[in-house]
């Protein structure tokens, strides 16, 4: 790229303006990409200072370098071996289509540097022979992974000891506690099954001098009856009338 060039280009970018149009900053919608303004009252169309400027001819790149790359090269977009040949490398760069495989973009990019070609959107790019993928070893799929899992993972199950459910562990512990329960039960009939043998004796004591000394039991006269029926006469309820008299 000569001294001139480089001159021109930075008057290019000197003289440049960024044409917006109006309103791309109020509205989400609308970006800032060129628009001619045409509303009646609109300032931008009537040449207001603070609202941008419109694309007049003394905005202009010079005529040689215009629609050049900052490089100093004419862009030219490839996509096939055909399309080099009429190019010169000494004033055209080579940018390669994005459509463009990466089988045909490796020999794409290797002619045209070896051409002596500026490639402005070079990669690098990994290509591998046939014979080299026939050698690995085909990919495990996710299934055979997780057959081989279960297999790792059967071994270890068994050795190791299954952990108790929640409904053992509650049986575990009810079962101790309903034989305490029961145990207090047998306590209280051996208790009481003691206590009645100690009590019998004394009853027996008591009946076995008047049998040991022949008296019988005096016979109940009518005399007798009559006083104990004298004695606690039975108390009647009073009745309670309407008015609430007591009547005798």
């Amino acid at each position: 790229m000569t001294t001139e060039i480089k001159r021109l280009i930075q008057v290019r970018v000197d003289k440049g303006a960024a044409f917006k149009r109006d309103g791309y900053g109020k509205k989400r919608q609308l970006s800032d990409s060129w628009r001619k303004p045409r509303g009646q009252h609109n300032k931008q169309r009537e040449q207001k200072k603070a609202k941008g400027a419109l694309p007049k001819p003394g905005f202009g790149s010079p005529i040689a370098v215009r629609g050049m790359h900052p490089s100093g090269f004419f862009e030219v977009l490839i996509s096939s071996l055909k399309e080099l040949e009429g190019i010169n490398p000494e004033t055209h760069a080579i940018r390669i289509g994005a459509t463009v495989g990466d089988r045909t973009r490796a020999g794409l990019q290797e002619k045209a540097l070896g051409a002596g070609f500026k490639v402005l959107n070079a990669r690098a790019v990994k290509t591998e022979s046939k014979q080299e993928k026939i050698r690995e070893p085909a990919k495990e799929t996710k299934k055979d992974a997780g057959k081989k899992k279960k297999e790792e993972k059967k071994p270890a199950k068994s050795k190791a000891t299954p952990a108790p459910s929640k409904k053992e562990t509650k049986k575990e512990k009810n079962k101790p506690v309903a034989k305490e329960k029961k145990a207090p039960v047998k306590a209280k009939k051996s208790a009481k099954s003691e206590a009645e043998p100690a009590g019998t004796p004394e009853k027996t004591k008591a009946v076995e001098p008047a049998k040991s000394a022949g008296k019988s039991p005096k016979p109940k006269t009518e005399a007798a009856v009559e006083t104990k029926s004298s004695a606690a006469p039975k108390t009647r309820a009073k009745k309670k009338t309407d008015s609430g008299v007591n009547k005798k």
